[in-house]
């Protein structure tokens, strides 16, 4: 089996140095770009398995070049930054990051959210990199419409990002907290009871509709989307 391939995008020559001897040590392919208008070359110009991406980059900072990444690409993308604001971890994520490292951080916690990413990439049945599948159930990201078996389901915004959040995540199970981080936002103020009510709107709709169990219940801590009847 081939070695899995990173593009590390990192201005910061020793970082980038030390970073790319840990993941070669660790069995992964690895390339280097200084800047973000290389750096996204390279990410559009070859076929990754997964990117490190600097938030503060010359020529072409790092939110932008996720930003043009994520019009053709569903690569997973792990922001590395030195800020830490909530702003910067939420405007990432919106644009399209999987995860988000704060310098300074430890190796061993950079490595364990790589080896999730991958795993959660390997997870989803990608036709293109805007159409995601579990069972019958299918997720145009692009055209943002959902259909179980080629017929159309009807879903609201907020059910729509809830659902793609699941399926993004298939066999993971997700706490409520999580999911209420990332489908509603670091900011939102109201009950993580929010999320077992959507959870609800989405069975009616999917599971109750077309007598296939996908969305399970992990008592104690959240939900995880599962192929049917499992």
């Amino acid at each position: 089996m081939p070695a899995q391939s990173i593009l590390l995008i990192e201005d910061e020559l020793k970082i980038a140095r030390f970073l790319e001897l840990e993941l070669k040590y660790e069995g992964y392919t690895v390339e280097q770009a200084h800047d973000g208008r290389s750096g996204l070359q390279k990410a559009l110009e070859n076929n990754f398995d997964l990117i490190i991406l600097d938030v503060m980059l010359p020529a072409l900072n790092g939110m932008e070049v996720l930003r043009r990444l994520r019009q053709t690409s569903g690569v997973p993308v792990i922001m590395l930054t030195a800020k830490d604001e909530v702003m910067d971890k939420v405007m990432g994520l919106d644009i399209g990051a999987d995860d988000y490292v704060t310098k300074p951080f430890a190796i061993e916690e950079l490595l364990a959210r790589i080896r999730v990413a991958l795993k959660r990439k390997n997870n989803v049945t990608a036709v293109n990199p805007s159409i995601l599948k579990i069972d019958e159930l299918t997720v145009d990201l692009e055209k943002h419409t959902v259909s179980f078996n080629n017929e159309y389901v009807e879903l609201t915004k907020r059910e729509f990002d809830l659902l793609k959040y699941l399926i993004e995540n298939k066999n993971i199970v997700l706490s409520r907290e999580k999911i209420l981080e990332t489908v509603w936002g670091y900011d939102y103020l109201g009950d993580t009871n929010v999320v077992d009510v959507y959870i609800r709107y989405l069975r009616s709709k999917i599971d109750d509709k077309y007598n296939k169990k996908l969305i399970h219940t992990v008592r104690g801590v959240g939900y995880v989307l599962r192929n049917g009847n499992n």
